[in-house]
This record gives structure tokens, sequence and C-alpha cells, in this order.
């Protein structure tokens, strides 16, 4: 058909990186050798469409350099620039689940065989380039084919210019189920499909689009296949709230049990003697006398009393790696194990 263009531009920033020319003189003379001008420029607060180039067109930034010199023709020279909108896929938006199911007769007029029906399910609808998805399915074959389960991850392309839309579609990414046999049913818990280095979703131009959806589909021998499609944003920031479980069950035990280490000590010491600690002079002077026996008569209709003697003494010592009471030649004894 005929060929229809369409362009948007988003920056447009110029400086002159020379002086001005010196009164009465009409141009600047710049000596033999090499001259550099530093510059620097400010990206706009707005949010800019992340760089892309596709099949049909493409979105580039570039900083160029013009060289205007009298009587001769210009000269310039321009480099690429890599600009990123940043797309949190911790958005509420973007954390919700996709859940789709559908049901398919196999078969062509009255000659049908059953029905093949498939159930898919994912966590979330954001991701970001490496993260795996894990992918929840059920298939039920209730027809007399063997069938196979397949998913894969779709870019397309959207191009629109002058009324007309045109698109690209592309596989990226795929994963393949076991067979399975008539009257059987197969289950997907958590089936990982890893994300390959891709360009973030473009959503939000007005004339190129760049989305992805993850297809979970069923190849059935001598029909057309089966397929769900869910809608998959790729974005920049990930969603750090989606750790997996076994690692936040070892951070939790670990954070439990911190306490330990604080109380128990790395080398555990034997108590000190406590006939080193109180004399035998203070421990007869504060040694109160016992009571007199009580008749056993009386102790029938009499009440029962507890009598407590009160701790006086100066408690223990704080424990110390310093033996107070050295002995010249240590005792070794022999120490044997019972297994």
């Amino acid at each position: 058909g005929p060929r229809r263009e369409a362009e948007v531009r988003y920056l447009d920033i110029r400086q002159s990186l020379l002086r001005d020319p010196p009164e009465g003189e009409e141009n600047l003379i710049l000596l033999d050798g090499r001259h550099e001008f530093p510059f620097s420029f400010q990206l706009p607060q707005e949010p800019l469409v992340t760089s892309f180039t596709g099949k049909y067109g493409s979105i580039q930034y570039y900083v160029k350099a013009i060289l205007e010199r009298p009587a001769a023709p210009d000269q310039s020279v321009q480099t690429e620039l890599q600009v990123i909108s940043h797309i949190d896929v911790s958005s509420p938006a973007l954390l919700t689940p996709v859940l789709r199911s559908q049901e398919k007769m196999v078969g062509c007029w009255f000659f049908t065989s059953g029905p093949v029906s498939l159930s898919a399910k994912i966590e979330r609808k954001g991701y970001c380039n490496g993260e795996a998805i894990p992918i929840y399915a059920e298939i039920e074959n209730c027809s007399s084919r063997l069938i196979v389960p397949k998913a894969a991850i779709f870019q397309t392309q959207t191009y629109l210019a002058s009324g007309k839309t045109k698109t690209f579609r592309q596989m990226v990414a795929n994963v393949r189920g076991n067979h399975i046999a008539s009257g059987s049913t197969d289950t997907w818990n958590g089936k990982t499909l890893k994300i390959p280095p891709v360009s973030p979703s473009i959503l939000d131009c007005c004339i190129i689009r760049v989305e992805y959806s993850l297809a979970v589909y069923i190849h059935i021998p001598g029909a057309k296949k089966l397929m769900i499609e869910m809608p998959l944003v790729i974005g920049t920031i990930p969603c750090i709230g989606f750790s997996s479980r076994n690692s936040s069950i070892t951070s939790q035990f670990s954070m439990d049990m911190s306490w330990l280490a604080l109380t128990m000590p790395e080398h555990p010491e034997a108590p000190p003697n406590y006939a080193d600690v109180v004399s035998e002079e203070e421990f007869s002077r504060h040694v109160p006398a016992y009571p007199p026996p009580i008749d056993c008569e009386e102790q029938l209709c009499c009440p029962v009393f507890a009598y407590i003697q009160e701790f006086r003494f100066q408690p223990p010592p704080l424990y110390s790696e310093i033996d107070p009471h050295p002995t010249d030649v240590e005792e070794i004894q022999p120490i044997s194990f019972m297994l």
C-alpha cells in the first residue's frame, strides 16, 4: 500500500557554544589546533517516552552539534541518547492477578470427540526484565486426541500514521509442558517462564505502542489451538513485595532467633564456689536459731507455718575469666563419654 509517515517531537533544546565575536569583527576566528566547548542541558520534568527501535518505526533522542562556517558548508555530528521512562510494577493497577478460562469442542460437525478446557492465572500484571513469571493452569482433555500445553510471551508493536494502523507481533519467550493423553488432566503449580531482555512497555505514545501478553495455549492435532491471552506490562522498577517464600521464611526465622546470640555467652563458665564468697564467721553470725520442736498432739490442732530464712548475704561476684585462686599445678583427669 502507500507509504504513510508520522512524527512527534518530544524534545528540542538548542544552545550556542561559541561566545560572541569581538566588537568590530563579523565572525569568530579559531586558531589551528583542538578546541573543546563543554556544555550541559536539563531534561524536562514531564515524562518522556522510552527509546525504542522497532520493525516500522523508532523513538530516538540524540545530541547534534553543528559548526557553521562562512563561505563553506556546515559540518555536523550527532550522538544518540538512551532515555527510559520508568514504570513501577508496584502500582496497585499492576499488582492485581489475572485469570482466564476457555473451553473448546474438538471435532467437526457431528464428528466431535469431546471438549478441551483450559484455565490459567498469573499472580500480577506487572513484571520486569529477568523475572520469572509463575503460571498456574489446569488443563482437562476430554477429547480423543493427544494434546500439548504451551506458554509464550508475545510482543505487539502498533504503529499509527495518517489514521491507519500497522501491527507487528513476535514471540520473545516460550515454555512447553508435558503431553496430556485422552481423558487425563494436568496442573501447572507455578510453572515459570523467564522474561528475556526486552524493551519496557510503551503505552503513552500517540504513534507507537509496545505491548506484551502472556499466552497459555494448547496444541491440538488436526484442530485449531485453544489459546488464552493475559495482558502483561514490562516495567523498569521491580516489585520488592513479591520475594520468594523461602527467602521470607528464612529471614523471619533468623530475625526471631537473633536474641539467642545476645544472651548466650561464647564460652560458658562455671559459677564460683560459695565458700569463697562468704566466710564461716559471717555465716555463723547471720544464721538464726531454729524454733523449738512442736509436740505432735499440738501439731495436729495448730496451723502449719512456713519459716523462710531471709537472704542477707552479699550476692555472688560477677563471672570473670581471671581465676582469683590460681593453682600452681593443674589436675588433669581423664574424661570418658558414654555413647
